[in-house]
């Protein structure tokens, strides 16, 4: 299964399209930045980060028509963003395979898997707010965290 997924800056899935295995990843591109919409107001800036599989003038086409930035890796040359760390995409997908069910779909009805990865959302969301709010909120009788 092909999945196409629109995430926030730490990783917390905000929107996605779901293709068969087969399909290439550059068609998906406009129906997952279509998912913008569906959040409310954004900030006015967005940066859409691509890899060098999205290095083409239609898809250069695709974010002006979308109104958006987009910094896209040229082929042969890793991106910027990932030239230092783990695309936050990437990090997402391999949250997503942590479920053995959505790692391998043999479920033909379109409802059941939607529902199958809205459940891992909703998991991935909590588990991210939970372990960003164990840094930036101390108080002094916060219990000790165990590996």
């Amino acid at each position: 299964m092909k999945r196409s997924l629109l995430v926030d800056g730490y990783g917390i899935p905000l929107g996605r399209v779901l293709a068969g295995a087969h399909r290439h990843d550059s068609p998906l591109l406009a129906p997952t930045l279509d998912k913008l919409d569906d959040l409310g107001p954004l900030p006015d800036e967005i940066t859409v980060h691509l890899d060098s599989g999205y290095d083409s003038g239609k898809t250069r086409d695709t974010l002006t028509d979308h109104g958006l930035h987009g910094e896209i890796a040229r082929k042969g040359e890793k991106a910027p963003i990932q030239a230092t760390q783990r695309w936050h995409v990437e990090r997402t997908n391999a949250w997503h395979n942590t479920f053995n069910r959505l790692q391998r779909c043999y479920e033909r009805r379109q409802v059941v898997v939607e529902a199958f990865f809205d459940l891992a959302d909703a998991i991935i969301t909590v588990r991210s707010l939970i372990r960003r709010a164990w840094i930036t909120h101390r108080w002094g009788t916060r219990p000790v965290r165990r590996p």
